[in-house]
């Protein structure tokens, strides 16, 4: 159905579900399907969190952690994890240069800093989910992908774009701005609801979104689809420490 159109388009762009073949998408169908990221994280968590639930009990913590991290990378294609490197890359070899660091971050061949970074997020959400499953919360995981694709309309909404070209700037300039904004204090929301790890989960996640947004603005001068990335899988680990320490 027509109406559908912005979610299939965005369940494309953000994971490997299978979903109805969209076509082309026009600009505005873009700049709505930002709308529907929140939506496509609660799909996600859903799916996390329904195979927690079923293995919980049946599984070691640390398999079940290892096996969690290995399907919450395949939902999501490595898309994100892709961002964080190039954004490692670009802002460690861009030596405060702008030119050179977008330059870095389009190359599609990861440098030590990249391969680093990446490990390290990677290690620490393991930890982390070892410590959620081993608390039974499981069913909290829910909420994780939530708050981090609630940020990405928020990064959109307060973040000029780094280049004029590309796709974060079609879905910049076709952004529903007034229903974006509801679409934050809606998923931001519902995010903060579990008590008492819900606040603690929207608090780490704003923190990251404002460092990361400053080291943005810092490194070259706005954003874009690798720094959107970064944001998401950063805001994650931050949200799983926060939970694991609740």
């Amino acid at each position: 159905m027509k109406f559908l159109r912005p979610l299939w388009i965005a369940l494309q762009l953000l994971t490997r579900l299978p979903t109805p073949d969209c076509g082309l998408p026009q600009a505005v169908e873009l700049g709505c399907s930002l709308l529907c990221y929140p939506l496509v994280g609660l799909l996600v968590g859903i799916l996390l969190a329904g195979a927690g639930w079923l293995l919980a009990g049946h599984l070691p913590p640390m398999l079940l952690a290892a096996l969690l991290l290995s399907f919450w990378v395949m939902l999501t294609g490595a898309l994100h994890l892709d961002g964080l490197a190039d954004c490692a890359d670009g802002w460690l070899g861009g030596h405060g240069d702008r030119e050179r660091t977008l330059k870095i971050m389009h190359d599609p061949q990861s440098g030590s800093a990249a391969v680093v970074v990446v490990a390290l997020v990677l290690l620490v959400k393991f930890a982390a989910l070892v410590a959620v499953v081993d608390a039974r919360q499981t069913l909290s995981l829910l909420f994780v992908p939530v708050l981090a694709r609630t940020l990405l309309p928020l990064l959109f909404l307060t973040t000029p774009c780094a280049r004029t070209e590309g796709l974060a700037a079609s879905l910049a300039a076709c952004l529903p701005r007034k229903a974006a904004w509801f679409v934050v204090a809606l998923g931001l929301l519902l995010t903060s609801l579990p008590a008492p790890s819900g606040v603690w989960l929207a608090v780490s996640g704003l923190l990251v979104f404002i460092l990361l947004r400053r080291m943005m603005l810092e490194h070259i001068g706005g954003m874009n689809g690798d720094t959107a990335g970064a944001l998401v899988e950063l805001s994650e680990t931050a949200a799983l420490i926060a939970l694991a320490c609740v």
